[in-house]
Formats: structure tokens, sequence, C-alpha cells
């Protein structure tokens, strides 16, 4: 059996503590690449939306122009 002198041992777990480091900071810039692509995602489908929403509105107005011209328009009852 061998025997592991203090040095050895304190290396062993200094060597082993950078790997665990260096393990975590892969899996975190691993995770911040996924959260700037879902970032992107949600950019893009609000872009989408106020597109949409800009579309909405002008079709609100053209038909709010088109009841109101079309109330304007109603003939008038005669008086007696």
């Amino acid at each position: 059996m061998v025997a592991l002198t203090i040095e050895q041992v304190t290396l062993a777990i200094i060597v082993g503590t950078l790997a665990a480091i260096v393990w975590s900071l892969r899996i975190m810039v691993i995770l911040e690449r996924r959260i700037a692509r879902i970032d992107l995602n949600i950019e893009k489908m609000t872009s989408r939306i106020a597109q949409e929403e800009i579309k909405i509105e002008q079709e609100e107005r053209k038909i709010e122009a088109l009841v109101k011209t079309k109330s304007n328009k109603k003939p008038k009852k005669k008086s007696k």
C-alpha cells in the first residue's frame, strides 16, 4: 500500500479543486450561450408582435374612419 505524504495530499486537493473550478466555468459559459440565444429569440418574437400590433392599429383606424364617414352620410329626417 502506498502512503501519500502531506504535500501530495495537499497537491491532489488543489488540483481537484482547480479541475472543479474549470468544469464549473465551462458549464457557466454553455449556460450563458443558451441564455443569449433565448434572449435573441424573445427579441425576435417581441418584434413580430409589435409589427402585428401596428398592423392591427392601422386596420382599426381604417375601420373607424369608414364608420365615421358612413355615420356622417346618413340621410337627415325631414321635420314637419
